[in-house]
């Protein structure tokens, strides 16, 4: 008789590859639409589930965790950040916690270069001009923007990313500070060619770029706040490729606005999709829909780690990429 196979329920659609992959492995139900699910129905999948297979859309609380059923034994999560759940009730209750850290490294660590390279070249403001039909012609002194050589770049956040976004920076020439919650090894620091700031306020006040790439917890809620951004050189530029709870989004809207701030690059924000009107009106930002990790390859790889560490976990084994609370 063949062992019952793992109850599989996938919240939203991934790439073909990935779920013909895990309908082969598993007893899988996958999403029909590509929208996300309400409360209810994530209830209901976690009811009936041996494993769930969510995303960052997905807020799985502690109220949701109480209704799962017996059933449910892992939260193999599809992305690296798992705010979005209620990690440390999950273990509480006996459900594992998994996700895939490192697949997404190089994609997103390329589009916070690009937002770097993009706010501080005016670039959104010559394609508005270009598709407006606005441009009469090149000028000596029209779109002047920055050179990035020789800057001082800030790194909020030093892990898999903060490191991927140093190495990129430091081949068009740019001056590597960072700040981070344990320092690195000297060696990783000399490699780099990265100075490390204790105080946070200290660097934020020096640097003319400032790259938000550390994780959303509760002591990295507006971490940026209206505080620290009034720290900043009027002639820096913010991006942030991580969350967009790490930064006070009204307080940035204003101090853009009123020129405190010389620019912004986005690519996540801190109510999801709702994104402040006045914010996508200005000119001197950069705003992209959450595509940090939005390469063919990488989602790929994000559906083949959420395999491993089911798979992982059918075997009786510790999923290869468990979380820890405290640890994250």
């Amino acid at each position: 008789m063949c062992a019952k196979r793992l109850s599989v329920v996938v919240t939203r659609r991934l790439p073909v590859a990935v779920e013909t992959r895990l309908k082969e492995l598993f007893d899988t139900t996958l999403r029909v639409d590509d929208t996300p699910m309400s409360k209810a129905e994530l209830v209901a999948a976690m009811k009936k589930c041996d494993v769930l297979v969510p995303t960052v859309t997905d807020t799985i609380d502690a109220s949701m965790l109480a209704s799962a059923g017996p059933d449910l034994k892992l939260i193999a999560n599809y992305g690296a950040g798992v705010d979005h759940i209620d990690v440390a009730t999950a273990r509480e209750r006996g459900i594992l916690v998994s996700n895939t850290p490192g697949v997404v490294t190089e994609d997103t660590a390329d589009i916070a270069m690009m937002l770097i390279i993009a706010v501080t070249r005016r670039i959104p403001e010559g394609l508005s001009l270009m598709q407006t039909g606005e441009w009469r012609g090149w000028t000596p002194t029209a779109m002047l923007g920055g050179r990035i050589a020789g800057k001082k770049l800030g790194i909020l956040g030093m892990g898999r990313i903060g490191r991927a976004v140093a190495k990129r920076a430091a081949a068009f020439g740019m001056e590597i500070n960072y700040n981070n919650r344990k320092r690195l090894h000297p060696e990783v620091e000399e490699r780099l060619g990265a100075t490390w700031w204790e105080s946070l306020d200290q660097m934020v006040a020096r640097v003319d770029v400032l790259s938000i790439n550390c994780p959303h917890t509760p002591s990295t809620f507006h971490l940026m706040n209206a505080r620290r951004l009034k720290l900043m050189k009027p002639s820096a530029v913010i991006v942030n490729t991580s969350r967009g709870e790490v930064i006070d989004e009204n307080a940035l809207t204003r101090m853009l606005r009123a020129g405190e701030i010389a620019g912004a690059g986005l690519d996540v924000f801190e109510d999801g999709a709702n994104i402040n009107p006045r914010l996508r009106a200005l000119d001197n930002v950069a705003l992209l829909p959450h595509v940090g990790s939005a390469t063919r390859e990488g989602r790929i790889e994000m559906g083949e780690r959420v395999m491993i560490n089911i798979k992982t976990f059918d075997d009786g084994h510790r999923p290869p990429d468990l979380v820890v609370p405290g640890v994250i």
